[in-house]
């Protein structure tokens, strides 16, 4: 019973914490689908990444926030609906309610058949950007949870050197703890540019933060055969 009670507290603390999150009141009024947005906002605005004309992919979409925020980034008058002045394509495992102006896929982005779906659907252009909130369930293990987290990053890492610009950037989300450091070297290792930030809208309490790596240092592109003539 008490452990019972305990995880009734628990839950009533998050609710009430959650109810008056002022990023939560803020996403509501504003219209976005959760308090997310606001932590690409603050990426995007802090290092001035998303631009008209963009092709942005944004792996593990829903609820939606984040390609909302892209989309009224791509609109000449920063609206939700109407005149769009670029690319969103979204892709996540779950389904996601649509959002006026962007494509969406549902599929598991680790299965190939999907990601030549996604490739597909980018008709031959390369990503500007890239932004992943990507995270797995997490069990509590740690070393289980940080090989699931990296190979998540790693995946979106090796759709960017694919299917990304050189110039472009790759935001995706991490955590402080087992395997971050990796994390971070990879990043280094592969970027020219690594920008670590954990936004004022992920939670004080919260180990998320996010990597942004800008300017690939190793593009692998696939090998185009010539046709017999």
């Amino acid at each position: 019973m008490s452990v019972k009670r305990k995880s009734t507290k628990v839950n009533r603390a998050w609710l009430n914490d959650h109810i008056n999150d002022p990023y939560v009141k803020l996403a509501k009024r504003e219209g976005y689908r959760a308090r997310a947005a606001y932590k690409l906002k603050e990426i995007d605005e802090t290092l001035g990444l998303i631009k008209p004309g963009h092709l942005v992919v944004d792996l593990g979409s829903t609820p939606g926030a984040w390609s909302q925020y892209v989309r009224r980034k791509l609109s000449p008058a920063g609206a939700a609906a109407g005149e769009l002045n670029g690319t969103i394509i979204s892709l996540d495992i779950l389904p996601m309610e649509p959002i006026e102006g962007v494509v969406f896929l549902q599929g598991d982005f680790r299965e190939p058949e999907v990601l030549a779906q996604l490739a597909l659907e980018m008709k031959g252009r390369l990503a500007d950007h890239v932004v992943s909130d990507m995270a797995p369930n997490l069990s509590g293990i740690e070393s289980a949870d940080a090989a699931r987290i990296s190979h998540l990053v790693e995946l979106a890492l090796e759709f960017c050197q694919t299917h990304m610009k050189p110039d472009g950037a790759l935001v995706v989300k991490a955590f402080h703890g087992s395997g971050y450091s990796q994390l971070s070297k990879l990043f280094k290792d592969s970027f020219k540019v690594v920008k670590p930030i954990k936004p004022k809208a992920s939670r004080s309490n919260s180990s998320e933060t996010f990597l942004v790596g800008i300017g690939l240092k190793n593009v692998v592109r696939p090998i185009q055969v010539a046709e017999n003539p």
